[in-house]
């Protein structure tokens, strides 16, 4: 097992922008890991996944983008209470799969704005409508059944349809509407979904959302299983200076630069352990 994996998970705008500041730190520091193999992105991480694949823009250019004044009207709202709530269903579901589903329900019952909207926005974060030449995969949940998928350039979605999905965080945004059926945020089975990585030697998972909670598992638990089966895995999860920056809202754009900031702080932290692996 020589092949390198990238995992990305989710954790809404502050995650996005302590992504990519980490990975800005690490390629600051001679450790580039968006030239991994397999690129694993899951909601906020679908997004950075796909800018980094794309080849469009440096990591410092992504980085200095996340510095800048928010534009637009404010962000939606995920806090403490929506965290709860979704953490309540979560400890009295069986497995991944039944909790998938009631949150798919909860996630149709809600009422949104427009999916043509946040399929606008993610288009235009994105600036790329075409897959990457390179292995990307981008987690969403179907909300009939709970059940997870991971697309690729072979499922035949266009890109911006896959990450938009992966994005639809319930009774935030709308389910996405996908070969006929309604997908919802890929982090509604796993904050990081990184036993997709399986069968890879060298993996690195950056994950906002440390926590697992119920049948959930948790980024550090995905990676000890990866690690028995014997891969190298370093799992990164954001230190306390890190989740001071994202705030109570991980969805508020006024947050996304301190997190930036915060995540390349926490570069210096990880790069010799990464180092290790990813050179190897």
């Amino acid at each position: 097992m020589a092949e390198t994996a990238l995992v990305l998970g989710g954790g809404g705008l502050t995650g996005i922008g302590w992504e990519i500041g980490l990975l800005a730190g690490l390629a600051t520091a001679g450790i580039d890991l968006t030239g991994a193999d397999l690129v694993i992105g899951t909601s906020a991480g679908s997004i950075v996944g796909a800018q980094v694949t794309s080849g469009r823009h440096t990591l410092e250019e992504m980085y200095e983008r996340q510095l800048a004044a928010p534009q637009g009207p404010p962000g939606a709202r995920m806090g403490p209470a929506a965290m709860a709530r979704f953490a309540a269903i979560a400890l009295s579901s069986r497995d991944a799969v039944s909790f998938g589903a009631r949150m798919g329900r909860l996630a149709l019952a809600a009422r949104t704005g427009p999916g043509a909207d946040q399929r606008a926005v993610i288009a235009r974060t994105l600036g790329a409508a075409d897959w990457p030449t390179r292995r990307l995969m981008i987690t969403a949940v179907d909300s009939a059944t709970g059940e997870r998928t991971a697309f690729d350039d072979t499922s035949g979605v266009a890109l911006v349809d896959a990450v938009t999905a992966s994005c639809a965080v319930p009774g935030v945004f709308p389910p996405v509407a996908i070969d006929g059926k309604r997908w919802i945020d890929g982090g509604v089975h796993s904050s990081a979904n990184a036993d997709l990585a399986a069968g890879y030697g060298r993996v690195v998972v950056i994950a906002p959302m440390a926590a697992g909670g119920g049948p959930i598992a948790a980024p550090r638990t995905q990676g000890e299983r990866l690690a028995r089966q014997g891969a190298t895995v370093c799992v990164i999860t954001p230190d306390r200076a890190a989740r001071e920056a994202f705030g109570r809202n991980v969805l508020d754009p006024t947050k996304r630069a301190a997190a930036a900031r915060a995540g390349r702080r926490q570069s210096t932290t990880h790069a010799e352990d990464i180092r290790r692996i990813w050179s190897d």
